[in-house]
């Protein structure tokens, strides 16, 4: 008899280390879009370009240098493959790391289990939030970066991919490549204002950009 296994298994709730307390709910609950973190945290379709626009250099050069056009094409056939070879490879991360994410908001806090080899749990109570900012992607997906008090100290190294991209003074954790972002930026913006709802509907006509919310303590 086969047994369906789970790495997750020791979790009480599925993205959570421990069993909610008393009084605390859960408002939402999601994980990155893979093929948008794929683009956008590990650059994927740059790494394409990168090589496809070095065997267009090469070639150029070859043919400045009097090679035939059969010769300096050459470089095509070799250049463009490992590009994609290791797009692929990106890609593949980046559904690893999605699928082995998970980011909870409840009543009181933010919680982010991320890690794909190594999971850790970021655990981040609204008292520890300054704010946070929305920055749509365009298909619906996108990033909440979240502002953290400067007593919090979190490595960007220990984050990342699930930090804003480039503030590695004072790293800021981030919901990467959400779907439907701007709903659960709303939801946020209720939560940290001290305004929870019971649903995401409930949050949509909050403004899509946190800009302030300084919570009191949960």
């Amino acid at each position: 008899m086969s047994h369906d296994h789970n790495d997750f298994d020791f979790e009480p709730v599925r993205g959570l280390p421990q069993m909610l307390p008393q009084g605390e709910r859960m408002l939402w609950q999601g994980a990155p879009r893979w093929q948008d973190l794929a683009v956008h945290a590990f650059h994927a379709r740059k790494v394409i370009w990168y090589f496809g626009g070095l065997a267009a250099m090469t070639a150029a050069v070859r043919l400045s240098e009097g090679d035939s056009i059969t010769l300096a094409l050459r470089p095509f056939g070799w250049l463009i493959p490992m590009g994609l070879i290791a797009a692929t490879l990106l890609a593949g991360l980046a559904w690893l790391s999605a699928r082995t994410t998970v980011y909870t908001i409840t009543t009181r806090r933010v919680v982010m289990r991320i890690g794909m080899a190594l999971p850790v749990t970021i655990n981040l109570p609204f008292r520890q939030i300054d704010g946070a900012s929305l920055r749509l992607i365009g298909n619906g997906s996108g990033d909440i970066p979240l502002r953290v008090t400067p007593q919090e100290r979190l490595a960007y190294l220990l984050l990342w991919p699930h930090a804003r991209p480039f503030h590695f003074r004072h790293p800021q954790p981030c919901l990467r490549t959400i779907p439907n972002a701007d709903n659960v930026a709303a939801q946020l913006a209720a939560s940290l204002a001290g305004q929870p709802t019971h649903t995401l509907q409930e949050a949509i006509e909050t403004p899509r950009v946190l800009n302030n919310p300084r919570p009191a303590a949960a």
